[in-house]
């Protein structure tokens, strides 16, 4: 199962933000001509990144700033805000044979691996912090 794209398109809006709301009103339809979606698309990504207390946002055309210090938001913590996956990372096929000797332990066999996998991915955006991407986005500025 595929890490739904409102994740990506989080951590887009979140360095936009950051990049240029010093210097521009950041409103929806100026972050969506960045991400390149339709503003309502990220709207919706604000309302979940404000309900996590990442940003704060002003109704009509105010626009959207960060309220949170970057170094404690994390991918992880961008991960969960915006739901990335429905359910978890990996999905199951529905009716595994109880009369087939594989389709029986199919899931004793495989179950705790894939959830050591996704523990695995998630521990990996716990140590990534929005404050270390904005430095690598600022080095890779002209």
């Amino acid at each position: 199962m595929k890490i739904t794209s409102r994740f990506t398109v989080a951590v887009h809006t979140l360095l936009v933000i950051h990049t240029f709301g010093k210097t521009e009103k950041v409103t929806s339809d100026f972050i969506a001509a960045s991400v390149n979606v339709n503003p309502v698309v990220i709207r919706r990504t604000l309302s979940s990144l404000k309900a996590a207390g990442m940003i704060d946002v002003k109704a009509g055309s105010g626009g959207a700033r960060i309220v949170k210090d970057l170094e404690s938001i994390t991918l992880y913590d961008v991960y969960k805000a915006v739901d990335s996956v429905d359910g978890g990372l990996f999905h199951f096929h529905e009716n595994p044979s109880p009369a087939c000797p594989v389709g029986r332990n199919i899931h004793a066999v495989l179950d705790g691996h894939l959830a050591d996998a996704q523990a695995a991915m998630e521990n990996e955006l716990k140590k990534i912090s929005l404050a270390s991407l904005t430095r690598e986005l600022q080095a890779n500025l002209p």
